[in-house]
Protein backbone atom coordinates (compact mmCIF):
# COMPACT_ATOMS: atom_id res chain seq x y z
CA UNK A 1 0.00 0.00 0.00
CA UNK A 2 0.88 3.41 -0.67
CA UNK A 3 1.08 5.50 3.09
CA UNK A 4 1.12 9.26 3.28
CA UNK A 5 4.20 10.73 1.92
CA UNK A 6 4.10 8.83 -0.97
CA UNK A 7 6.41 5.84 0.62
CA UNK A 8 4.91 2.04 -0.49
CA UNK A 9 5.34 -0.82 1.92
CA UNK A 10 4.86 -4.36 0.90
CA UNK A 11 1.92 -6.42 3.61
CA UNK A 12 5.54 -7.79 5.48
CA UNK A 13 7.01 -4.75 5.69
CA UNK A 14 10.05 -6.18 4.55
CA UNK A 15 10.18 -4.30 1.24
CA UNK A 16 8.90 -0.49 0.97
CA UNK A 17 9.83 2.07 -1.48
CA UNK A 18 9.28 6.13 -2.51
CA UNK A 19 8.34 5.91 -5.76
CA UNK A 20 8.98 9.20 -8.65
CA UNK A 21 5.18 8.97 -9.14
CA UNK A 22 2.17 7.10 -8.16
CA UNK A 23 -0.54 6.05 -10.96
CA UNK A 24 -4.13 4.75 -10.42
CA UNK A 25 -5.42 3.56 -13.98
CA UNK A 26 -8.55 2.71 -14.08
CA UNK A 27 -8.73 1.23 -17.49
CA UNK A 28 -6.52 -0.78 -19.95
CA UNK A 29 -6.13 2.30 -22.30
CA UNK A 30 -4.85 4.34 -18.33
CA UNK A 31 -2.27 2.03 -18.50
CA UNK A 32 -0.74 2.26 -22.05
CA UNK A 33 -0.38 5.68 -21.29
CA UNK A 34 1.04 5.54 -18.03
CA UNK A 35 3.98 3.07 -19.81
CA UNK A 36 3.95 5.26 -22.92
CA UNK A 37 4.96 8.49 -20.22
CA UNK A 38 7.50 6.23 -18.37
CA UNK A 39 9.08 5.51 -21.41
CA UNK A 40 9.32 9.26 -23.01
CA UNK A 41 10.70 10.08 -19.46
CA UNK A 42 13.04 7.08 -19.34
CA UNK A 43 11.36 6.02 -16.06
CA UNK A 44 10.75 2.61 -14.74
CA UNK A 45 7.09 1.39 -14.47
CA UNK A 46 5.95 -1.60 -11.88
CA UNK A 47 2.58 -2.73 -11.30
CA UNK A 48 1.59 -3.64 -7.50
CA UNK A 49 -1.34 -5.43 -6.47
CA UNK A 50 -1.69 -5.96 -2.80
CA UNK A 51 1.90 -5.99 -1.60
CA UNK A 52 1.80 -9.81 -0.62
CA UNK A 53 5.11 -10.98 -1.54
CA UNK A 54 7.53 -10.85 0.93
CA UNK A 55 10.61 -9.73 -2.00
CA UNK A 56 11.29 -6.80 -3.68
CA UNK A 57 9.53 -7.82 -6.49
CA UNK A 58 6.81 -4.78 -6.85
CA UNK A 59 9.25 -2.45 -5.32
CA UNK A 60 8.63 0.45 -7.96
CA UNK A 61 11.79 3.12 -7.74
CA UNK A 62 10.11 5.22 -11.13
CA UNK A 63 6.36 4.80 -11.39
CA UNK A 64 4.03 3.01 -9.47
CA UNK A 65 1.01 1.87 -10.97
CA UNK A 66 -1.34 0.95 -8.53
CA UNK A 67 -4.59 -1.36 -10.21
CA UNK A 68 -7.19 -1.58 -7.29
CA UNK A 69 -9.41 0.52 -9.69
CA UNK A 70 -9.08 -2.29 -11.86
CA UNK A 71 -11.20 -4.76 -10.89
CA UNK A 72 -13.83 -7.24 -12.10
CA UNK A 73 -15.10 -9.36 -14.95
CA UNK A 74 -14.64 -8.54 -18.61
CA UNK A 75 -16.28 -11.51 -19.70
CA UNK A 76 -17.37 -14.96 -19.48
CA UNK A 77 -17.08 -18.15 -21.94
CA UNK A 78 -19.66 -20.73 -20.20
CA UNK A 79 -19.28 -22.63 -23.16
CA UNK A 80 -15.50 -23.46 -22.54
CA UNK A 81 -15.78 -22.30 -18.46
CA UNK A 82 -13.06 -19.49 -19.38
CA UNK A 83 -13.57 -16.12 -17.52
CA UNK A 84 -11.38 -13.25 -18.14
CA UNK A 85 -10.46 -10.48 -15.23
CA UNK A 86 -8.98 -7.58 -15.12
CA UNK A 87 -5.51 -7.74 -13.92
CA UNK A 88 -6.16 -6.05 -10.64
CA UNK A 89 -8.94 -7.90 -9.14
CA UNK A 90 -8.56 -9.63 -5.40
CA UNK A 91 -9.12 -13.03 -5.32
CA UNK A 92 -11.19 -13.11 -2.21
CA UNK A 93 -13.58 -11.51 -4.52
CA UNK A 94 -13.87 -14.29 -7.46
CA UNK A 95 -15.77 -16.36 -5.99
CA UNK A 96 -18.75 -13.89 -5.49
CA UNK A 97 -18.24 -12.94 -9.24
CA UNK A 98 -17.98 -16.51 -10.67
CA UNK A 99 -21.12 -17.48 -8.29
CA UNK A 100 -24.01 -16.73 -11.15
CA UNK A 101 -22.26 -18.56 -13.95
CA UNK A 102 -21.79 -21.88 -11.81
CA UNK A 103 -17.86 -21.52 -11.88
CA UNK A 104 -15.37 -21.63 -9.33
CA UNK A 105 -11.84 -21.47 -9.56
CA UNK A 106 -9.78 -25.03 -9.48
CA UNK A 107 -7.44 -24.13 -7.05
CA UNK A 108 -6.23 -21.86 -4.56
CA UNK A 109 -3.69 -20.56 -1.84
CA UNK A 110 -4.24 -20.20 1.72
CA UNK A 111 -4.24 -16.47 1.44
CA UNK A 112 -6.78 -14.78 -0.70
CA UNK A 113 -5.74 -11.04 0.06
CA UNK A 114 -3.56 -11.00 -3.61
CA UNK A 115 -4.90 -9.47 -7.33
CA UNK A 116 -4.55 -12.30 -9.85
CA UNK A 117 -2.28 -10.71 -11.64
CA UNK A 118 -0.07 -10.43 -8.41
CA UNK A 119 -0.98 -13.90 -7.50
CA UNK A 120 -0.17 -15.62 -11.14
CA UNK A 121 2.99 -13.52 -11.51
CA UNK A 122 4.68 -14.33 -8.26
CA UNK A 123 4.02 -18.26 -8.69
CA UNK A 124 1.05 -18.22 -5.99
CA UNK A 125 0.14 -22.13 -5.00
CA UNK A 126 -2.28 -24.40 -2.97
CA UNK A 127 -1.86 -27.74 -2.24
CA UNK A 128 -3.11 -31.01 -3.63
CA UNK A 129 -0.94 -33.43 -5.65
CA UNK A 130 -3.29 -33.27 -8.99
CA UNK A 131 -3.93 -29.96 -8.96
CA UNK A 132 -1.25 -27.04 -10.41
CA UNK A 133 -0.53 -23.68 -9.04
CA UNK A 134 -2.95 -20.87 -10.07
CA UNK A 135 -0.40 -19.84 -12.90
CA UNK A 136 -1.40 -23.68 -14.36
CA UNK A 137 -5.24 -22.32 -14.81
CA UNK A 138 -4.22 -19.22 -16.85
CA UNK A 139 -5.42 -19.66 -20.86
CA UNK A 140 -4.51 -16.47 -21.39
CA UNK A 141 -3.23 -12.87 -21.02
CA UNK A 142 -3.29 -9.40 -21.98
CA UNK A 143 -0.37 -6.94 -21.53
CA UNK A 144 1.21 -3.68 -22.13
CA UNK A 145 4.80 -3.66 -23.89
CA UNK A 146 7.67 -1.95 -23.06
CA UNK A 147 6.67 -0.11 -26.40
CA UNK A 148 3.01 0.24 -24.96
CA UNK A 149 1.10 -1.85 -26.90
CA UNK A 150 -1.38 -4.20 -26.55
CA UNK A 151 0.11 -7.68 -26.45
CA UNK A 152 -2.44 -10.83 -26.11
CA UNK A 153 -1.03 -14.08 -25.39
CA UNK A 154 -3.43 -17.44 -25.05
CA UNK A 155 -3.27 -20.79 -26.50
CA UNK A 156 -4.89 -19.83 -29.63
CA UNK A 157 -2.28 -16.23 -29.95
CA UNK A 158 1.22 -15.90 -29.47
CA UNK A 159 0.96 -19.50 -27.71
CA UNK A 160 4.95 -19.52 -27.56
CA UNK A 161 4.89 -17.06 -25.10
CA UNK A 162 2.01 -18.34 -22.76
CA UNK A 163 4.30 -20.79 -20.95
CA UNK A 164 6.58 -17.76 -19.95
CA UNK A 165 3.83 -14.84 -19.20
CA UNK A 166 1.53 -16.32 -17.21
CA UNK A 167 3.87 -16.50 -14.28
CA UNK A 168 6.27 -13.85 -15.48
CA UNK A 169 7.54 -11.93 -12.29
CA UNK A 170 6.38 -8.78 -13.93
CA UNK A 171 9.34 -8.65 -15.25
CA UNK A 172 7.70 -9.13 -18.99
CA UNK A 173 4.93 -5.97 -19.07
CA UNK A 174 2.05 -4.69 -17.93
CA UNK A 175 -0.74 -7.50 -17.23
CA UNK A 176 -4.08 -5.56 -17.97
CA UNK A 177 -6.42 -8.87 -18.23
CA UNK A 178 -6.02 -12.27 -16.93
CA UNK A 179 -8.31 -15.71 -18.47
CA UNK A 180 -8.56 -18.38 -16.34
CA UNK A 181 -9.78 -21.96 -16.99
CA UNK A 182 -12.55 -22.51 -14.18
CA UNK A 183 -14.50 -25.58 -13.56
CA UNK A 184 -17.83 -26.38 -12.60
CA UNK A 185 -18.83 -25.39 -8.85
CA UNK A 186 -17.81 -27.62 -6.15
CA UNK A 187 -17.87 -28.03 -2.21
CA UNK A 188 -15.71 -29.50 -0.34
CA UNK A 189 -15.27 -32.06 2.91
CA UNK A 190 -12.53 -30.77 5.31
CA UNK A 191 -11.31 -33.19 8.40
CA UNK A 192 -8.44 -30.83 10.37
CA UNK A 193 -6.98 -33.33 13.05
CA UNK A 194 -4.17 -33.31 15.55
CA UNK A 195 -2.24 -36.17 14.55
CA UNK A 196 1.22 -38.00 16.10
CA UNK A 197 3.95 -35.57 13.38
CA UNK A 198 6.09 -39.25 13.35
CA UNK A 199 2.99 -41.14 11.69
CA UNK A 200 2.10 -38.70 9.25
CA UNK A 201 5.97 -38.65 8.08
CA UNK A 202 5.72 -42.48 8.06
CA UNK A 203 2.92 -42.50 5.75
CA UNK A 204 3.07 -38.92 4.18
CA UNK A 205 2.90 -40.49 0.71
CA UNK A 206 -0.09 -42.65 1.32
CA UNK A 207 -2.01 -39.51 2.93
CA UNK A 208 -1.09 -37.13 -0.10
CA UNK A 209 -1.78 -39.63 -3.16
CA UNK A 210 -5.68 -40.30 -1.18
CA UNK A 211 -6.20 -37.21 -0.70
CA UNK A 212 -7.71 -34.77 -3.12
CA UNK A 213 -5.84 -32.08 -1.11
CA UNK A 214 -3.59 -32.49 1.87
CA UNK A 215 -1.26 -30.64 3.85
CA UNK A 216 0.32 -30.11 7.81
CA UNK A 217 1.37 -28.08 9.88
CA UNK A 218 4.29 -28.53 12.40
CA UNK A 219 4.38 -26.24 15.37
CA UNK A 220 8.43 -26.61 16.10
CA UNK A 221 9.03 -27.63 20.06
CA UNK A 222 5.87 -30.04 19.48
CA UNK A 223 5.47 -33.71 18.41
CA UNK A 224 2.42 -33.32 16.49
CA UNK A 225 1.02 -32.78 12.88
CA UNK A 226 -2.01 -30.23 12.32
CA UNK A 227 -3.22 -32.15 9.52
CA UNK A 228 -6.14 -31.14 6.68
CA UNK A 229 -7.36 -33.11 4.37
CA UNK A 230 -10.00 -32.15 1.50
CA UNK A 231 -12.11 -34.22 -0.12
CA UNK A 232 -13.57 -32.42 -3.38
CA UNK A 233 -17.84 -33.37 -3.65
CA UNK A 234 -20.66 -31.95 -6.44
CA UNK A 235 -22.13 -28.70 -5.69
CA UNK A 236 -25.41 -30.62 -4.76
CA UNK A 237 -23.58 -32.06 -1.53
CA UNK A 238 -25.26 -30.58 1.22
CA UNK A 239 -23.25 -28.36 3.16
CA UNK A 240 -22.55 -28.48 7.15
CA UNK A 241 -20.01 -25.40 7.62
CA UNK A 242 -18.24 -24.15 10.92
CA UNK A 243 -20.57 -22.60 12.89
CA UNK A 244 -19.98 -18.80 12.97
CA UNK A 245 -19.27 -18.61 16.54
CA UNK A 246 -16.71 -21.61 16.44
CA UNK A 247 -15.43 -20.23 13.38
CA UNK A 248 -14.57 -17.08 15.05
CA UNK A 249 -13.35 -18.36 18.15
CA UNK A 250 -10.91 -20.71 16.60
CA UNK A 251 -9.49 -18.42 13.37
CA UNK A 252 -10.13 -14.71 14.68
CA UNK A 253 -9.70 -15.23 18.84
CA UNK A 254 -7.30 -17.88 18.43
CA UNK A 255 -5.56 -18.05 15.64
CA UNK A 256 -4.88 -14.40 15.26
CA UNK A 257 -5.78 -12.12 18.28
CA UNK A 258 -4.15 -14.50 21.12
CA UNK A 259 -1.77 -15.47 18.44
CA UNK A 260 -0.21 -12.09 17.89
CA UNK A 261 -0.18 -11.05 21.68
CA UNK A 262 2.15 -14.66 21.81
CA UNK A 263 4.30 -13.50 19.23
CA UNK A 264 4.68 -10.58 20.41
CA UNK A 265 5.76 -11.22 23.97
CA UNK A 266 7.64 -14.34 22.74
CA UNK A 267 10.21 -11.65 21.42
CA UNK A 268 10.62 -10.01 25.24
CA UNK A 269 10.76 -13.75 26.88
CA UNK A 270 11.67 -16.40 24.10
CA UNK A 271 11.01 -19.33 26.53
CA UNK A 272 6.79 -18.84 26.49
CA UNK A 273 7.25 -20.28 22.83
CA UNK A 274 7.51 -23.69 23.26
CA UNK A 275 5.21 -24.00 26.16
CA UNK A 276 2.49 -21.69 23.89
CA UNK A 277 2.81 -24.01 20.96
CA UNK A 278 2.16 -27.07 22.69
CA UNK A 279 -0.68 -25.35 24.01
CA UNK A 280 -1.78 -24.51 20.37
CA UNK A 281 -1.82 -27.44 19.10
CA UNK A 282 -4.53 -28.89 22.09
CA UNK A 283 -6.97 -26.06 21.17
CA UNK A 284 -6.80 -26.04 17.17
CA UNK A 285 -6.79 -28.19 14.57
CA UNK A 286 -9.65 -30.43 15.16
CA UNK A 287 -12.60 -29.85 13.05
CA UNK A 288 -14.70 -31.58 10.63
CA UNK A 289 -17.24 -29.50 7.90
CA UNK A 290 -18.50 -29.13 4.23
CA UNK A 291 -18.60 -25.88 2.79
CA UNK A 292 -17.82 -23.66 -0.30
CA UNK A 293 -14.79 -24.47 -1.88
CA UNK A 294 -13.17 -21.29 -1.23
CA UNK A 295 -14.24 -21.11 2.52
CA UNK A 296 -12.17 -24.45 3.08
CA UNK A 297 -9.13 -23.76 0.78
CA UNK A 298 -8.73 -20.24 2.43
CA UNK A 299 -8.15 -18.69 5.90
CA UNK A 300 -7.58 -15.21 7.48
CA UNK A 301 -3.70 -13.85 8.51
CA UNK A 302 -4.08 -11.42 10.36
CA UNK A 303 -0.74 -11.82 12.36
CA UNK A 304 2.08 -10.11 10.33
CA UNK A 305 4.88 -12.47 9.26
CA UNK A 306 7.68 -13.16 7.22
CA UNK A 307 7.87 -16.38 5.02
CA UNK A 308 10.47 -18.86 2.99
CA UNK A 309 9.23 -21.06 0.74
CA UNK A 310 11.28 -23.83 -1.27
CA UNK A 311 9.82 -26.64 -3.60
CA UNK A 312 11.22 -29.74 -3.59
CA UNK A 313 10.51 -32.96 -5.64
CA UNK A 314 8.00 -34.50 -3.87
CA UNK A 315 10.09 -37.57 -3.06
CA UNK A 316 12.30 -35.20 -0.90
CA UNK A 317 9.99 -33.84 1.71
CA UNK A 318 10.34 -36.28 3.95
CA UNK A 319 14.21 -36.26 4.24
CA UNK A 320 14.28 -32.78 4.37
CA UNK A 321 11.21 -31.91 7.06
CA UNK A 322 13.74 -34.64 9.33
CA UNK A 323 16.83 -32.20 8.69
CA UNK A 324 14.64 -29.33 9.63
CA UNK A 325 13.17 -30.18 12.62
CA UNK A 326 16.70 -31.71 13.89
CA UNK A 327 18.34 -28.19 13.13
CA UNK A 328 15.71 -26.60 14.91
CA UNK A 329 16.36 -28.66 18.45
CA UNK A 330 19.94 -28.63 17.33
CA UNK A 331 20.56 -24.59 17.40
CA UNK A 332 18.08 -24.20 20.48
CA UNK A 333 15.72 -22.03 18.31
CA UNK A 334 12.50 -20.81 19.98
CA UNK A 335 10.53 -20.36 16.54
CA UNK A 336 7.11 -19.65 16.95
CA UNK A 337 5.37 -19.97 13.68
CA UNK A 338 4.88 -23.47 12.20
CA UNK A 339 6.32 -25.14 9.19
CA UNK A 340 4.16 -25.72 6.13
CA UNK A 341 4.00 -28.61 3.84
CA UNK A 342 2.06 -29.10 0.94
CA UNK A 343 2.08 -30.34 -2.68
CA UNK A 344 1.17 -29.65 -6.01
CA UNK A 345 0.95 -31.49 -9.36
CA UNK A 346 3.84 -30.96 -12.13
CA UNK A 347 3.00 -27.96 -14.50
CA UNK A 348 4.50 -26.66 -18.02
CA UNK A 349 5.04 -22.70 -16.74
CA UNK A 350 9.08 -21.97 -17.33
CA UNK A 351 9.44 -19.99 -14.06
CA UNK A 352 6.71 -22.40 -11.88
CA UNK A 353 8.25 -23.84 -8.91
CA UNK A 354 6.76 -26.90 -10.34
CA UNK A 355 8.08 -26.71 -13.81
CA UNK A 356 8.38 -30.48 -15.03
CA UNK A 357 8.06 -31.97 -11.46
CA UNK A 358 5.67 -33.37 -9.06
CA UNK A 359 6.32 -31.22 -5.83
CA UNK A 360 6.20 -30.59 -2.10
CA UNK A 361 6.63 -27.20 -0.71
CA UNK A 362 8.36 -26.26 2.71
CA UNK A 363 7.53 -23.10 4.18
CA UNK A 364 9.00 -21.31 7.14
CA UNK A 365 7.88 -18.11 8.98
CA UNK A 366 9.05 -15.91 11.50
CA UNK A 367 6.92 -13.14 13.35
CA UNK A 368 7.80 -9.71 11.78
CA UNK A 369 9.52 -8.14 14.31
CA UNK A 370 11.75 -10.99 15.21
CA UNK A 371 14.83 -11.47 12.58
CA UNK A 372 14.56 -14.59 10.08
CA UNK A 373 18.11 -14.37 8.90
CA UNK A 374 20.11 -17.30 10.55
CA UNK A 375 16.39 -19.66 10.28
CA UNK A 376 16.13 -18.71 7.08
CA UNK A 377 19.76 -19.49 5.85
CA UNK A 378 20.26 -22.44 7.66
CA UNK A 379 16.45 -24.00 6.61
CA UNK A 380 17.48 -22.76 2.59
CA UNK A 381 21.03 -24.78 3.12
CA UNK A 382 19.05 -27.79 3.28
CA UNK A 383 15.90 -27.48 0.74
CA UNK A 384 19.01 -26.05 -1.69
CA UNK A 385 20.58 -30.05 -0.64
CA UNK A 386 17.51 -31.43 -1.38
CA UNK A 387 17.05 -29.86 -5.23
CA UNK A 388 14.61 -26.70 -3.83
CA UNK A 389 13.41 -23.82 -5.93
CA UNK A 390 12.49 -20.77 -4.17
CA UNK A 391 9.13 -19.53 -3.95
CA UNK A 392 9.24 -16.21 -6.16
CA UNK A 393 7.14 -13.95 -3.74
CA UNK A 394 8.96 -14.99 -1.00
CA UNK A 395 12.50 -14.65 1.18
CA UNK A 396 15.53 -16.15 -0.69
CA UNK A 397 19.23 -15.64 -1.22
CA UNK A 398 19.70 -16.87 -4.74
CA UNK A 399 21.18 -15.04 -7.38
CA UNK A 400 20.54 -15.33 -11.80
CA UNK A 401 23.09 -17.68 -12.04
CA UNK A 402 22.05 -19.94 -9.02
CA UNK A 403 18.43 -19.93 -10.62
CA UNK A 404 19.02 -20.91 -13.72
CA UNK A 405 20.78 -24.07 -12.82
CA UNK A 406 17.58 -24.83 -10.97
CA UNK A 407 14.97 -24.03 -13.74
CA UNK A 408 15.46 -25.80 -17.41
CA UNK A 409 13.42 -23.12 -19.23
CA UNK A 410 15.13 -20.40 -17.56
CA UNK A 411 17.13 -18.79 -20.72
CA UNK A 412 14.06 -19.19 -22.92
CA UNK A 413 12.50 -17.04 -20.28
CA UNK A 414 15.21 -14.66 -20.55
CA UNK A 415 15.04 -14.48 -24.41
CA UNK A 416 10.91 -13.82 -24.10
CA UNK A 417 11.84 -10.69 -21.27
CA UNK A 418 14.43 -10.04 -24.29
CA UNK A 419 12.31 -9.38 -26.73
CA UNK A 420 9.49 -7.76 -24.80
CA UNK A 421 11.77 -5.43 -22.55
CA UNK A 422 15.20 -4.78 -24.09
CA UNK A 423 15.16 -1.59 -22.18
CA UNK A 424 14.35 -3.14 -18.71
CA UNK A 425 11.27 -0.94 -18.44
CA UNK A 426 10.05 -3.12 -16.05
CA UNK A 427 13.22 -4.53 -14.11
CA UNK A 428 14.22 -2.81 -10.74
CA UNK A 429 16.69 -4.45 -8.42
CA UNK A 430 15.01 -7.30 -6.91
CA UNK A 431 14.54 -8.06 -10.46
CA UNK A 432 18.34 -7.48 -11.69
CA UNK A 433 19.23 -10.22 -8.99
CA UNK A 434 16.88 -12.91 -9.59
CA UNK A 435 17.10 -12.71 -13.90
CA UNK A 436 20.07 -10.83 -14.52
CA UNK A 437 20.46 -7.61 -15.86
Amino acid sequence: MTRPGGTWQNWARSASVRPTSVERPRTPEGVQRAVQAAAAHNLQIKAVGAGHSFTGIAVAPGVLLELDDMQGLVSVDPDRARVTFLAGTRLHRIPRLLAPHGLVMENLGDIDRQSISGAISSGTHGTGARFGGLAAQVVGVTLITAQGEFLRVSDTENTEMLPAVALGLGALGILVDVTLQCVPAFVMHAIDAPLPLDDVLDTLDERVSASDHFEFYWFPHTEVALTKKQTRLPESTPRKPLPTVGRWIDETLLSNGVYRMVCAAGQVLPAITPPFNRLAVKLTGDREYTDLSHRVLTQRRNVRFREMEYALPAANVLPAVQAIRALITARGWKIEFPVEVRFAAADDRWLSTAYDRASGYIAVHRYWRADPTAYFEAVERICLEHGGRPHWGKLHTLNAQQLRERYPRFDDFRAVRDRLDPDRRFANRHLDRVLGE
